[in-house]
């Protein structure tokens, strides 16, 4: 099942579900018990945002090795993790604002994992019981900030530099999918989900034993190489493979 949030009738959001381009109304907590209505309303007249609203959104830095290597690093040993705020998210469709304080902006296309039901200290094992589903991720970031301060707060952290929807999918398989990103219509990423070096069960586990996940959470996989500037009137499309697609414009 896919699910979105959308803005309605009366301009108020609300969940919603997906059933052959046409959205029903989701009744209740899409994370507890809730009813799905008849699905009526057509898709592309829908206004859709971001499809849940984390309390955090945690970050996997270096998840591909090839990534690891075209920037000059190291591949990690133990998952490399950082947050995005909040207030950093945009939906399909909205524009990605580059900030006068950097002059190198890149996209990072990635698979999102959004968290089902409170996590703490879980087993790779276990994980796949704490998920909800998954979606589309572009982890903008300002390169030349991230690699002139010591941490990546501000690189990874401002306003719009967290795209992620269009829709949750609940019955997404993440072992094997294609991860692609388009500037313009211009190939610039592709690898596998089954070349991350940290899989989803390993990173569960890992954040989980650090931080408590709660409902909605969204953990960033990681990013394939071909991470490229983006520049005013850019167009960037994040793609996966039976996930659906993630675009957004680009505005100075």
């Amino acid at each position: 099942m896919r699910i979105i949030r959308y803005q309605n009738t009366e301009g108020t959001a609300t969940h919603g579900w997906i059933l052959e381009d046409k959205v029903g109304e989701v009744q209740g907590n899409i994370f507890g018990e809730y009813r799905r209505r008849e699905a009526r309303t057509p898709l592309k007249e829908t206004k859709i945002l971001a499809p849940c609203e984390p309390s955090k959104i945690v970050c996997v830095g270096r998840n591909y090795i090839d990534h690891a290597k075209e920037l000059g690093n190291e591949v990690p040993k133990i998952p490399l993790l950082f947050l995005k705020p909040p207030s950093s998210i945009i939906a399909i469709g909205e524009h990605i604002v580059l900030p006068a304080q950097s002059k190198q902006v890149e996209h990072e296309g990635e698979l999102v994992v959004v968290i089902g039901k409170r996590a703490k200290n879980v087993t790779a094992e276990q994980a796949k019981e704490y998920i909800f589903g998954y979606t589309i991720g572009n982890d903008i970031t300002a390169r030349d900030l991230q690699k002139s301060d010591d941490q990546w707060t501000r690189a990874k952290g401002f306003d719009t530099f967290c795209s992620f929807g269009p829709w949750i999918d609940t019955e997404f398989d993440p072992s094997d999918a294609v991860v692609t990103c388009r500037v313009n219509g211009q190939m610039r990423q592709m690898a596998s989900t089954r070349d991350m070096v940290f899989n989803v069960g390993t990173l569960i586990a890992y954040i989980s034993s650090v931080m408590t996940l709660e409902p909605g959470d969204l953990i960033f996989t990681g990013t394939p190489a071909g991470v490229g500037e983006l520049k005013n009137g850019d167009v960037v499309d994040v793609e996966i493979e039976g996930l659906g697609k993630l675009s957004n414009p680009v505005k100075a």
